[in-house]
């Protein structure tokens, strides 16, 4: 089965070259191939090593607040951390820069993965959120490296296709040190997918354990922003949705002209085309990465094209949109904007996020808009209420800090599963 899987890899592989090839031209890949060859190169830290994979942004946010407790229980420690994407390695070089060094994460190939260990000889693995790599679990196995999956989830897609081979997932799963599920359900998936129940264990989600940290960029000033304005950030777009956003915008400025409005798609490289939207509109498109030499002035509609401020964002928002939900994407981090105390907004489709969807709904921090006219609907009566806007901020903060935890209950599972007890890691 092995062999039959690596070989459909390098068939994905070869159709998928020339599209890796052109991203790493655009969006400055530089380092990535030689990396995804398992060529990892000068550099890595001295010292006992452990490995962190995290596979783009979302993850590589919930990983660090784990990485910096790692690094404070165990200074000796090194981290090394692996993202796929390039803008998951940017959060890792952003916001880990002195806790834990970055490489792109091997092909999941024999040769490429076992460069890829020797060369980072690691004393145990974490791979964030359900990251199954048959050929890389079964490395880890042979040199007897623990593993362990932390904020683990599986999606409702994920599931659907892991069942129609649960006897190859499980075998991936017998190799598992130990799992650390965000939710009852997903410890429920996991071992219905072979994991041994034995080793599955509830903490919960990290990202509730992602406090606010300090903005070196003064927003406000750089937006233009009054003291009166309102701002409407709609955080983690796709397709489909800028459009309805931007509709229910223009309808809503005759009502509340103090309306400003932020549009952080999912995927940066997005930027022209939703800035071709706005214009459409007849509106005026300003992205985020021109912004400095003069503020954004009333009536304009940013364009977050950066990776990494959308949380700092939030904080100044009056409404919340967290977009993926309007489409049928699975959602994304709802928690974020409920951890600055801001009333959230998302669609229907949210089975990737679907206990925190739930979570916040149930405090009555959240509304579920099923449509634009929803979608207009509650965003007059919030912009119209400022009371309405404080309650249910705070509602959503108190839920969200009430599940606060999971940090500690995964480090506490890592010194149990994975950090051996000869090693001096006191």
């Amino acid at each position: 089965m092995y062999a039959v899987y690596s070989a459909i890899l390098c068939c994905a592989i070869a159709v998928y070259a020339p599209v890796f090839l052109l991203r790493r031209r655009r969006q400055g890949y530089r380092h990535a191939l030689g990396q995804r060859l398992g060529r990892f190169g000068p550099g890595l830290p001295d010292g006992p090593r452990c490995w962190v994979h995290a596979v783009s942004v979302g993850e590589a946010a919930a990983a660090v607040p784990l990485i910096h407790e790692i690094r404070r229980r165990w200074p000796e420690l090194a981290v090394v951390v692996t993202t796929v994407t390039p803008t998951g390695a940017r959060i890792v070089h952003e916001q880990l820069a002195s806790a834990a060094t970055h490489r792109y994460f091997p092909i999941d190939l024999p040769g490429p993965v076992r460069r890829a260990l020797d060369a980072v000889r690691p004393l145990f693995f974490v791979g964030m959120e359900t990251e199954l790599w048959p050929n890389f679990l079964r490395a880890l196995g042979r040199r007897r490296v623990p593993s362990m999956i932390a904020n683990g989830r599986i999606s409702d897609r994920s599931f659907r296709r892991y069942r129609l081979i649960r006897p190859f997932v499980a075998r991936m799963l017998s190799r598992v040190s130990i799992f650390a599920m965000q939710s009852e359900e997903d410890a429920r998936r996991i071992i219905a997918l072979g994991a041994p129940a034995e080793r599955v264990v509830v903490t919960g989600n990290l990202k509730t354990d992602l406090g606010p940290s300090p903005s070196a960029v003064d927003w406000a000033s750089l937006l233009g922003l009054r003291p009166d304005d309102l701002l409407w950030v709609a955080g983690s777009t796709h397709r489909g949705e800028e459009s309805l956003i931007l509709d229910v915008f223009q309808r809503l400025v005759p009502q509340v002209p103090r309306l400003a409005l932020i549009l952080a798609p999912r995927h940066p490289e997005r930027a022209d085309e939703v800035e071709q939207l706005i214009a459409d509109r007849g509106l005026r498109p300003l992205k985020r990465s021109r912004l400095g030499s003069a503020p954004a002035g009333r009536g304009a509609v940013v364009i977050l094209d950066t990776v990494g401020e959308l949380a700092d964002l939030y904080r100044l928002a009056a409404v919340v949109f967290v977009g993926g939900s309007l489409v049928a994407t699975g959602g994304h981090n709802m928690l974020e904007p409920a951890l600055r105390k801001k009333p959230v907004l998302y669609g229907p489709h949210t089975g990737n996020f679907r206990e925190s969807a739930e979570l916040l709904v149930a405090a009555e921090a959240a509304r579920v808009v099923k449509d634009a006219d929803e979608l207009e609907w509650h965003m007059s009566r919030l912009l119209e209420d400022p009371v309405a806007r404080r309650e249910m901020g705070e509602a959503g903060f108190a839920a969200v800090v009430a599940r606060q935890g999971a940090v500690a209950q995964t480090l506490t599972l890592m010194e149990r599963w994975l950090v051996p007890r000869t090693e001096p890691m006191s």
